[in-house]
């Protein structure tokens, strides 16, 4: 049964935060943004042209991202951003909000909670990349940052390969030890070492961090590695040395936004690589690219975070919330 053919006839449901966490687990989450990294490549998914502006207000970045993916039919957008006092307030920095909307008629299906969503499908799209480009042997995850999503991402790596220690860094050392003992709980060693000491370990690296600057160098990655470089989502942003994407081989979840505001940013404005030298994950996930050539292959992920991945998991959410039973449908009349 197409769920959106219910929604148009009986209005929108509101999937607060609370649900989100309630009903979505990890494995939905890396479906989710598995399919729509797929229906990508294969032309059935697009996304739409992003907007993120500085809005000269408590130093904040707000913007939008949607898109319609016509085999999982979802469409909408997610309004939200980057708000860096809110710790202080007791709140999450990243808030955001997900609205769908039925396809065939365009009313509006459901208001989704977005904060949860959007760091479990981040996770999501960096395991995804794991899955399909790591080493199989892969013992030893680097994570380069330590703030909220950086337990998600240690969470979700560790479900693709047989990780058996966890090297970081952060560059506020007093919030390792909250990683670390993520690490404890999923019976991982853990160790806080230099950035130079986490690249010369770590099979699999992820960052995750809000820099604008390299924190990583090429010269550190030893061959065989697979980074997911997921914090750059904005121009200006940077966590890696361009130097590296000519070392690698290089995949994102999208090439227009890698390109633009992703982490490939910086190398193809130096004309270290071009666009062409960058493979949608998708291509991957459908077979038509092989991935992972060798052990000694460099692989990279530049991950942006695109507006299908918030709308797919949103789209799991509002189904899974209705089938339980825990949302109740509001017309706007």
């Amino acid at each position: 049964m197409n769920t959106h053919k219910e929604v148009a006839a009986d209005g929108f449901v509101i999937v607060g935060e609370e649900i989100c966490q309630k009903i979505i687990s990890r494995a939905d989450a890396f479906g989710a943004v598995e399919a729509v990294f797929a229906a990508m490549a294969r032309g059935d998914a697009y996304n739409f042209p992003v907007v993120r502006e500085a809005i000269g207000h408590a130093d904040a970045l707000y913007g939008f991202k949607g898109g319609f993916d016509r085999s999982g039919l979802s469409l909408g957008l997610k309004a939200g951003g980057y708000w860096p006092g809110n710790m202080d307030k007791g709140l999450t920095n990243h808030q955001s909000t997900v609205f769908l909307f039925d396809p065939d008629t365009g009313r509006l299906s459901a208001l989704v909670g977005g904060n949860y969503l959007t760091a479990i499908r981040t996770a999501a799209s960096s395991s995804v990349s794991i899955a399909h480009l790591a080493r199989k042997d892969a013992k030893v995850l680097g994570m380069v940052g330590a703030g909220h999503q950086s337990a998600f991402q240690l969470r979700a790596a560790v479900e693709q390969r047989p990780f058996e220690k966890v090297v970081a860094w952060n560059p506020h050392p007093d919030m390792l030890p909250r990683l670390g003992a993520v690490a404890k709980e999923l019976g991982l060693e853990f160790e806080a070492v230099t950035q130079e000491e986490l690249g010369a370990q770590a099979d699999v690296i992820i960052t995750i961090t809000s820099a604008f600057e390299p924190l990583m160098m090429a010269d550190w990655v030893k061959p065989g590695t697979h980074i997911a470089c997921m914090g750059t989502d904005t121009k200006g942003k940077q966590e890696v040395d361009p130097a590296l994407f000519a070392r690698a081989t290089v995949f994102a979840d999208e090439i227009a936004q890698s390109i633009t505001i992703g982490e490939a940013q910086h190398a193809v404005g130096k004309g270290l690589i071009a666009e062409g030298d960058i493979t949608p994950i998708g291509a991957v996930i459908n077979g038509t690219h092989a991935g992972r050539s060798n052990a000694e292959e460099i692989t990279l992920f530049d991950g942006t975070g695109v507006g299908l991945q918030d709308l797919a998991v949103a789209s799991v959410a509002a189904k899974l919330a209705r089938e339980q039973g825990l949302v109740t449908p509001i017309t706007l009349g």
